[in-house]
Formats: C-alpha cells, sequence, structure tokens
C-alpha cells in the first residue's frame, strides 16, 4: 500500500467532520469556504442563472414572459423541429455555470460531477420520469485517452443511479474524430457531427424500444444532441429526450 493510499484510507474511516476540520468544504463554483462539501457560496448561487418555467417544450429555452396556455414552441422549435424530443438544462451557460462545467472537464474536479448531477435531475425530472434507460454522449477514444475521463458519462452515471435508472454507457459510440465546434456556425457544426454516432451492434437489444434520456455536459445549437439521437433512433430507440447542465443563451434564437 502506497502512503498515499493509505491516508485516503484513514480518512475514510474518520467522522465527516473530522475530515471537515482537514479539508473545510469549498464552494464548487469559485473556491470559497461553504458550510457543506459540494454546495456553492451565496454569491455564486445567487449569481448562477438558473432556467424556470415557461420554456420552450421542445428546446427547452426560457421565454421572457409567459406566452399563455397551451404548449409553447420557440420560433426555432417551429421552423427547425429537433431530433430529440425534449431538451431540458439546470442553467444558463454564463459565469458561474460555465466555471463549474470548465472546472469539471478541464481541471478534473470529478466531484463537481455529483452536484451538478443532482442539479441536472431536478431540472430533468419529467424527463427522468418518462425515461426507460440512460445514455451520455459519449467521446471519440482519442479524445477520451487524452482527457481520461468523459465528463458526460459521470453526470448520466449519477443521474441514473438516483432515479434507478439502467445506465447504458456504450450503447453510443462516437465512430468520428469531428473538430472542435467551437466558433462554427449552426449549419457547419451539424455538418462536422454528420454521422459521428452510431449505437454499437451488441448494445442494440438495450435500447431498442426504449425511451431515451441522453445526458450531456453543454448545449450550444442542439448539433450534437441531433446527431446522437439521431443514431440512437436509427438503432432502434424509441424517443430520446436531451438533459445537459448548461444551455449556450442563444441556442433556440
Amino acid at each position: 500500500m502506497t502512503a498515499l493510499e493509505a491516508v485516503a484510507r484513514t480518512l475514510r474511516g474518520l467522522p465527516r467532520g473530522v475530515v471537515s476540520l482537514i479539508y473545510p468544504p469549498t464552494c464548487a463554483g469559485c473556491g470559497g469556504a461553504t458550510a457543506d462539501p459540494g454546495a456553492l457560496c451565496p454569491a455564486c448561487w445567487s449569481s448562477l442563472r438558473l432556467i424556470e418555467e415557461p420554456v420552450c417544450q421542445r428546446y427547452g429555452t426560457p421565454f421572457a414572459v409567459d406566452l399563455g396556455v397551451g404548449p409553447l414552441l420557440s420560433p426555432r422549435a417551429i421552423a427547425e423541429p429537433p431530433v430529440f424530443e425534449r431538451a431540458r438544462s439546470v442553467a444558463l451557460y454564463d459565469a458561474v455555470a460555465r466555471r463549474l462545467v470548465h472546472r469539471l472537464k478541464y481541471e478534473d474536479r470529478l466531484d463537481l460531477a455529483r452536484v451538478m448531477a443532482r442539479m441536472m435531475a431536478a431540472s430533468g425530472r419529467t424527463l427522468i420520469a418518462d425515461a426507460d434507460c440512460v445514455v451520455p454522449v459519449p467521446l471519440h477514444r482519442g479524445r477520451l485517452w487524452r482527457r481520461r475521463f468523459n465528463q458526460s458519462a459521470l453526470l448520466a452515471r449519477v443521474i441514473a443511479r438516483s432515479a434507478g435508472l439502467p445506465f447504458v454507457a456504450t450503447a453510443l459510440v462516437r465512430v468520428r474524430a469531428t473538430r472542435s465546434q467551437v466558433g462554427l456556425s449552426r449549419a457547419a457544426r451539424a455538418e462536422n457531427l454528420s454521422g459521428a454516432f452510431r449505437v454499437a451492434t451488441a448494445e442494440q437489444h438495450r435500447i431498442r424500444g426504449r425511451r431515451i434520456l441522453l445526458v450531456d455536459d453543454v448545449m450550444t445549437t442542439g448539433a450534437t444532441g441531433n446527431a446522437a439521437a439521431r443514431a440512437l433512433l436509427r438503432g432502434g430507440a424509441r424517443s430520446v429526450d436531451l438533459l445537459t447542465f448548461a444551455l449556450v443563451g442563444d441556442a433556440a434564437g
């Protein structure tokens, strides 16, 4: 046993209060002191732009005002209906939400996955209630090798476990390495992801006829969600809903 493993085992055996004295809990957003591990401090919480009803029933983007009774659809949802049935997100991709996503993806703060997933489960409770299983948006094997983990899979695993749903981690495969989506137009993003996903043949029986909850960290234009949902539907899925932590503000503009 290494010295680090010995320390970790010792800490696991200590009461939570003692561990907190050694490693005081910090804000998941800014690193400041908090009362509970994984919580947001008051400043970060108040800065998080949570998405609340009314929202577009297809893209999940918020409306400034309640437009009345009946299904609410944004102009884009009417003109360009997505492949997925419904999308929901916790917050707009701004300030605190961006910081949380970046700390999870690029600073190896894997502990944030549990915090973010709990928030996603609350925002996506309607989608989760209708789902038969949970599938993460996969990374290409080259990018997965460089990053060492798939943040979408970390989020999806926690959501599936808390909901008591099957977590089908390998159902969807990214068969083509795509260039970064940053800076691409909506049309270019869709073209970049065309044919990038497929359902693994050995996993088709696990999604056939099922209502899939597809999980990703951020929705920008919906191109990734559309491409992944299209592959799942071609693989036999009954329907696909998309749940993300953050939503770029003009995603349904």
